[in-house]
């Protein structure tokens, strides 16, 4: 039972991206993530007028918290409206309900700490101080089961 990553998205863009376990045979363009849970929120939100929650794989699960933010009005006098949205991979025995109240609780976080203008503004790098943050809220469940034991002995 264990978050293996978790990371916060603004639209098809990757904001922070925060690995706890890593397999060299699964590396993922952390943007190629990105526009795949954009396109799947609009989707689910166009065609059933309803946020992703949790998508089910094999091995993992997918758990996603979406906030929808306006864009701040930089002249153009658009106020477009974009997900920021907060996602764990898990695996598969993990409560999702549990990991769920937590991205809410990092989603609540970010934007109490970062403005609207830096959020879509600022490049990745600028947020990256975040990661203690998002560490902090999720205390021990992003350790596996036998990592937890190691640390008790």
């Amino acid at each position: 039972m264990a978050i293996l990553e978790v990371g916060i998205n603004l639209g098809p863009r990757n904001l922070i991206e925060r690995k706890y376990y890593s397999s060299s045979d699964n590396v993922f363009d952390p943007n190629l993530r990105a526009g795949f849970l954009s396109a799947l929120e609009h989707f689910t939100t166009e065609v059933f007028g309803d946020d992703i929650n949790i998508v089910s794989l094999a091995s993992y699960k997918l758990v996603c918290y979406c906030h929808t933010i306006s864009k701040p009005d930089l002249g153009d006098k658009i106020k477009d409206k974009v997900p920021l949205l907060s996602y764990a991979i898990i695996e598969k025995e993990t409560d999702a309900q549990i990991v769920k109240t937590h991205l809410e609780k990092i989603n609540a976080y970010f934007l109490n700490r970062f403005s609207f203008y830096d959020i879509f503004s600022k490049k990745n790098k600028y947020f990256q101080s975040f990661s203690k943050r998002i560490d902090e809220i999720l205390g021990d469940l992003h350790l596996k089961t036998e990592d937890r034991f190691r640390s008790i002995f």
